[in-house]
């Protein structure tokens, strides 16, 4: 049975992933974890949060 990531393994995971860059080791470690589900929702929490920010910057230089 494969181990559960951590919290901060998920961060680093989408992080890397949504930059660009991962090392082949850490790719490796996120696609043998149990499930996929973890990943997923902080994909959608991150990317969420940078679009609301991209707005409020818009928003703010146009005001």
């Amino acid at each position: 049975m494969t181990q559960r990531p951590s919290l901060l393994q998920i961060v680093k995971a989408v992080i890397g992933a949504m930059v660009g860059v991962q090392s082949e080791k850490q790719r490796q470690q996120d696609f043998s974890a149990s499930s996929p589900v973890p990943f997923i929702i902080a994909g959608i929490i991150f990317t969420l949060f940078f679009v609301l920010t991209l707005l409020l910057i818009v928003f703010w230089v146009l005001a």
